[in-house]
């Protein structure tokens, strides 16, 4: 008998941050014009070029699924994000090449400029055909590649843009993500014993509430002025920020934040009411 042949597949790989309307054009007119049997769409952990991603990798992931989710040729793999760490393109496409028969590689017209600064590009440049996808306002320069085909995409749209118009979206994100994004925020910024409660099953004017100590009452004063910074621009809401010498409460409408020194969460001991809240041990007209 003979071995069956490996199915022949392109290789989309990219931030996904996030995934639009550009990347799927990219997608249908791959499929359109190469003579593949599957296209593999690949997510990074990071962008060796760029120190961070807008969206955590486990949401870039979903909605890259959910992007190509009717997409019968297309494959969303998490290979690279499950490395961990910054993947070299060279060691997913010896990973891939181990199953599949890899033809292509599909990248756009931005990376030309330095592509011959990847890792192993040479090797890489010796396996495959690149694919570049045209972008407005960029050379399609191929002097440095073996062998390429040209796909023409008219959709002028890049991911920073789609992030510059959704992230007041705030639907984007849903409740945990919000407040995972706090917590993290005000974790890096040191502050201690910090704890959120989910009150969405009760009466309360929030949903969720984040409980966090800082080093003194200036931190706290530095921290409300750290977190407007940071998360106005994403499309958070400060209705008001209300500052004592000890504590400050800043009001996003359906999260609130208190930051609060050490020995103010003692004596008001806020968090043992909130527990209690949330488990549903007052009634509404309880609360004032």
């Amino acid at each position: 008998m003979f071995k069956d042949s490996k199915e022949s597949v392109a290789v989309y790989g990219g931030s996904f941050d996030p995934p639009h309307i550009g990347h799927k054009e990219v997608v249908l007119e791959a499929l359109n014009v190469l003579k593949i049997n599957t296209l593999i769409v690949l997510p990074t952990y990071l962008n060796p070029f760029k120190k961070d991603s807008h969206f955590s990798t486990t949401k870039r992931l979903k909605m890259t699924k959910e992007m190509f989710a009717d997409f019968s040729a297309v494959l969303v793999s998490d290979f690279e994000i499950k490395e961990g760490q910054t993947t070299p393109t060279a060691k997913s496409l010896d990973h891939f090449q181990k199953e599949y028969e890899v033809k292509y590689l599909i990248v756009g017209a931005d990376n030309l400029a330095s592509i011959d600064k990847w890792y192993n590009f040479k090797w890489i440049n010796e396996q495959i055909t690149w694919v570049i996808a045209t972008r407005r306002g960029y050379d399609v320069d191929t002097s440095k590649l073996r062998a390429f085909k040209i796909l023409e995409i008219d959709v002028d749209i890049s991911s920073t843009e789609i992030r510059n118009n959704i992230v007041k979206d705030r639907s984007y994100m849903n409740m945990d993500e919000r407040v995972e994004r706090i917590v993290a925020f005000l974790d890096s910024k040191k502050a201690e014993e910090i704890e959120s409660f989910n009150l969405e099953n009760v009466d309360y004017l929030a949903k969720r509430v984040i409980i966090a100590n800082s080093l003194g009452s200036k931190h706290s004063a530095s921290l409300a002025t750290q977190l407007k910074v940071e998360l106005k621009p994403l499309g958070e809401d400060f209705l008001h920020v209300d500052e004592s010498d000890d504590w400050v409460v800043i009001d996003l409408g359906d999260i609130l934040i208190h930051v609060m020194t050490s020995e103010a969460r003692q004596i008001y001991s806020l968090e043992e009411f909130l527990t209690e809240l949330s488990e549903g041990k007052y009634a509404s007209n309880q609360i004032t």
